[in-house]
């Protein structure tokens, strides 16, 4: 319903601010990441919304990125999680974490959240990882390992990652943990001759 909005902070706590849009103050649900991100009353800022309405409620919640709302929306579409299990989740992984936790099934970084305990990563997970692709969850290491924000992803690009993401499947394929492939082949370095072959001969080296 509403897409973004933009305006000044009229207040501002760990799980809430105040946008003021024209005069109209607008209660926005945040996560506490989030609300570290922002700056101080007074200024000026654009924030991505998801309308959630009910029969008591019309609450908007906030985030800094399509992509972050992106993954918030697939989120609230797993049984078991609500918008408030969503945004805890968010509070504690970033968005590029996030995604490499779900593609390399990490429970226990999701698990970490409040209020989501074992099964519930593990239903998110399997509802959810076939929707990060091997190249989004490369990105996200990419990401983090060059300190880049949420909304500085949209805008990187992994030319090799198809590659790397073959040689993960093919290793997991092999009988390796998903995560102990990632990191492997996330240390080979990649060249535009590199043939998929090449990593998997190299990331082997990194997983003995």
């Amino acid at each position: 319903m509403i897409g973004y909005l933009c305006g000044e902070i009229a207040e501002l706590a760990e799980d809430l601010v105040v946008l003021d849009v024209h005069d109209i103050g607008y209660n926005v649900r945040i996560s506490s990441d989030f609300a570290t991100r922002l700056p101080g009353v007074g200024e000026r800022v654009k924030i991505y919304t998801y309308t959630y309405v009910k029969e008591d409620a019309f609450l908007l919640y906030g985030f800094p990125s399509r992509d972050e709302l992106d993954l918030f929306k697939k989120m609230i579409g797993v049984g078991g999680i609500g918008p408030k299990g969503a945004l805890g989740i968010l509070s504690v992984l970033s968005a590029a974490d996030l995604r490499l936790a779900i593609y390399s099934g990490d429970i226990k970084a999701i698990s970490k959240a409040p209020g989501i305990g074992k099964k519930t990563a593990e239903r998110l997970i399997l509802d959810l990882r076939d929707k990060v692709s091997p190249e989004e969850a490369l990105e996200s290491i990419g990401s983090l390992e060059d300190g880049a924000g949420v909304a500085d992803m949209g805008s990187m690009g992994m030319p090799d990652s198809r590659v790397k993401a073959d040689a993960i499947e093919a290793l997991v394929a092999l009988g390796y943990a998903r995560s102990d492939t990632i990191k492997a082949v996330q240390k080979v370095a990649v060249t535009e001759s590199t043939t998929t072959e090449d990593i998997l001969k190299e990331a082997l080296k990194h997983l003995f």
